[in-house]
């Protein structure tokens, strides 16, 4: 990223956000909870190159926070990474319907945030581009690699549906469900479930 990007960092106990991520370049504003960050993105919605999102907040939860950006036209563009202790597979694909573009549990290494920070804005700068430069960007990605069972599989994944309900769905071991998982990882060249669903909502594979 050229020049310095700006975050918005909107959870209810931000200081240690606030202390670290200037210190790799970055400039930060925080809001305490969704009520202030949406009074904040009202009066300098095109300042912000991202948003960290906590989920438990007082007053208005990273959820309906997160709704609501995505809502205004003037604020809907904004990249945004929840930050949240819960880590369940249901949870991830909620937030991700709901237009997270990213998502870490904590606690988490600073080394990690900053690594998705930095993917998520590449990825943002790259949104900007034309759409046949969008659409090369994804064009190493082929889905028909993928088996029958895998795409059922995956299609699953995208629902949050977890790997003991899959198996259940397909009548299969679980263990059959993990072997078809990493097939997908593999063939997609991603590392986990949430990339793999990002993947597939990328190129509207699932709506």
């Amino acid at each position: 990223m050229n020049g310095i990007a700006s975050i918005l960092v909107i959870d209810d106990n931000p200081k240690y956000l606030k202390d670290a991520l200037p210190m790799y370049g970055y400039e930060v504003t925080t809001a305490l909870d969704g009520i202030e960050a949406l009074k904040i993105l009202s009066e300098k919605s095109e300042y912000f190159d991202l948003i960290l999102l906590d989920v438990m907040m007082p007053n208005m939860n990273g959820w309906d926070t997160l709704k609501a950006i995505r809502k205004n036209p003037k604020t809907e563009h904004i990249p945004i990474i929840m930050i949240t202790a819960v880590s369940e597979d249901q949870k991830v694909v909620s937030g991700l319907r709901l237009g997270a573009d990213d998502y870490i549990v904590k606690p988490f290494i600073l080394p990690n945030l900053l690594a998705r920070v930095e993917a998520v804005l590449r990825r943002s700068k790259w949104q900007k581009k034309t759409s046949k430069e969008e659409k090369s960007l994804n064009s190493d990605v082929d889905f028909s690699v993928l088996t029958p069972r895998e795409k059922e599989v995956l299609g699953y994944v995208c629902k949050g549906v977890s790997n003991q309900e899959i198996a259940e769905k397909m009548s299969v071991q679980d263990v059959t469900v993990k072997t078809h998982l990493n097939s997908i990882f593999k063939k997609l060249k991603v590392s986990n479930r949430t990339q793999a669903v990002l993947l597939a909502m990328q190129v509207n594979l699932v709506s």
